[in-house]
């Protein structure tokens, strides 16, 4: 029997609609039971209060409560791991962070892959680091500081908050492009970092703005510039260090991954809602009063970041020779 040219027609647009009606069935009625989000840091730090902000606007834009899974240890390794592994359903997901990309060098025997195992879903902030210094240097400005380095090899000691964690490669990568002499000093965390910092044990350190500006504020550290391509409103007389070393920049960025093979129409509709915060005044407001910017976009915008960040950062820890502790 052959069918009218219309109801042909008719027919073959239903059946070529049938496969995808249930992921549009999913992603509408998404989510109907608590979400997780995975932290691979512990409470209280940057990782953890950008969770939490996005967490509480998604509850209360989504209905459902998007829970926060505090999983620190070997530096967000095991949290990533965890999500890898999860069910691809949309209701684990994975806070992410510079550290995924630093991570993909640093350690040479990884469960995962992660450009290939976790699907980017947004991004959600750039944050600024602060080259910062000890009053008892007598340089005020970034040149200067620079400057004091090459007529004094070997006496600026630098401190991170950890082998391999962002602040240390972002002096490495200030150390590799301008030919400054830095002996860097590792310790367990900022707070021990700037302890000795602020006692003039080391002279230098590339803190977040959290950790440092009440103590720039209060002159117990002297702020020399800031690593983002554009200035900080948190300090806006404090320039950027490219505009002294052009196409230097290390900026920690934050956002939210998925387990790889999670429906594309899930991964969307939170991408819709994070930016739907993004674009929310007082969203940005916070976001603002921890040294960041919005990183609004689409999915496939952050994961060329993240692909990107991986490249830059892969670069820095094989030319430095660094290994993680």
């Amino acid at each position: 029997m052959k069918l009218p040219r219309r109801r042909f027609l008719h027919l073959a647009a239903g059946a070529a609609a049938l496969p995808f009606a249930p992921h549009v069935a999913r992603a509408q009625t998404y989510p109907t039971r608590p979400v997780r989000i995975v932290v691979g840091f512990a409470a209280g730090g940057p990782n953890d209060i950008i969770a939490r902000l996005i967490g509480q606007w998604l509850s209360e834009r989504l209905g459902q409560q998007f829970v926060i899974d505090n999983r620190p240890g070997a530096a967000s390794n095991s949290a990533t791991e965890a999500v890898v592994r999860a069910p691809p359903d949309g209701y684990t997901l994975l806070q992410v962070s510079t550290a995924a990309a630093i991570n993909a060098t640093l350690y040479e025997k990884l469960n995962y892959d992660f450009i290939r195992d976790i699907t980017p879903v947004a991004g959600i902030i750039r944050t600024s680091q602060i080259v910062v210094v000890n009053p008892s240097i007598s340089a005020t400005t970034l040149p200067e500081f620079i400057a004091y380095g090459k007529t004094n090899p070997g006496k600026i000691n630098m401190a991170s908050p950890g082998n391999g964690t962002l602040p240390h490669l972002a002096g490495e990568l200030f150390k590799m492009m301008t030919g400054v002499n830095i002996t860097f000093v590792s310790y367990r965390g900022d707070a021990p970092a700037l302890t000795d910092l602020l006692g003039g044990q080391v002279q230098m350190m590339i803190p977040a703005p959290l950790a440092s500006i009440e103590y720039i504020r209060a002159g117990k550290l002297r702020a020399l510039a800031v690593t983002t391509p554009t200035r900080w409103e948190g300090l806006p007389d404090a320039p950027t260090v490219g505009e002294f070393v052009p196409g230097y920049e290390a900026s920690p960025w934050f956002g939210v991954g998925a387990p790889k093979r999670t429906a594309s129409e899930i991964v969307e509709k939170l991408n819709k809602e994070i930016n739907a915060a993004l674009a929310d005044s007082k969203m940005r407001a916070r976001l603002a009063d921890m040294g960041g910017t919005a990183l609004p976009g689409l999915p496939a915008d952050f994961g060329k970041l993240i692909a990107a960040e991986t490249e830059k950062w892969a670069k820095v820890i094989r030319a430095a020779n660094i290994r993680a502790e």
